[in-house]
């Protein structure tokens, strides 16, 4: 049981900075704030972009900052500061498909459905900016999982919400929990 409060860091301030957000800890810590569920930190692919800004959600590299946020010692900044004043800090996780300019589209294609005809790797839904993984290769299972396992170990995060988990199979959850929970007992 607790109060998550999710954070949209490009509007939260005029700004749109972890640095400028840091600022504002102590109203949220005021108002109950137990954890602060992060919308994704990532960079936003470039190609196949909707409207100028782009989606969250259609991340470019799993392992990095998005620029217009800060950078990588910002974010491990505030996970600092927000852990000494008490928080628990989430990041919003996108497994079921990266953007379209991810590096694993030319370095890992058998990463992605691919589409039956064309042979490239296939948007889910409507989703046009995005590809979607294929959790039946076992080597992506574990890529995904290794890439999560950053986060805890390189930034301290407590955990993650994964966005549209219910796409990617349960036997896939199953594996990636148990794993990490071997390095920190994460909220899910």
């Amino acid at each position: 049981q607790g109060n998550i409060y999710e954070v949209n860091v490009r509007q939260y301030t005029p700004e749109g900075t972890f640095n400028a957000f840091a600022n504002q800890l102590e109203r949220l810590q005021n108002m109950g704030v137990q954890t602060l569920w992060f919308m994704p930190i990532q960079p936003i692919s470039k190609l196949d972009r909707k409207g100028a800004l782009g989606s969250y959600y259609a991340v470019q590299n799993y392992t990095a900052i998005n620029p217009e946020f800060g950078n990588m010692d910002d974010w491990k900044s505030l996970v600092k500061r927000c852990h000494g004043m008490g928080f628990k800090v989430i990041i919003d996780w996108v497994p079921n498909h990266t953007g379209a300019d991810h590096s694993w589209i030319t370095n890992h294609t058998d990463f992605y459905v691919l589409d039956s005809i064309s042979k490239k790797p296939r948007s889910p839904f409507d989703w046009t900016d995005t590809r979607k993984l294929n959790y039946q290769n076992i080597a992506l299972q574990d890529t995904m999982i290794q890439q999560m396992k950053f986060w805890i170990k390189e930034t301290g995060i407590d955990g993650f919400r994964c966005d549209v988990a219910g796409e990617v199979p349960d036997s896939f959850w199953v594996k990636c929990i148990k794993e990490l929970k071997k390095e920190k007992n994460i909220f899910m």
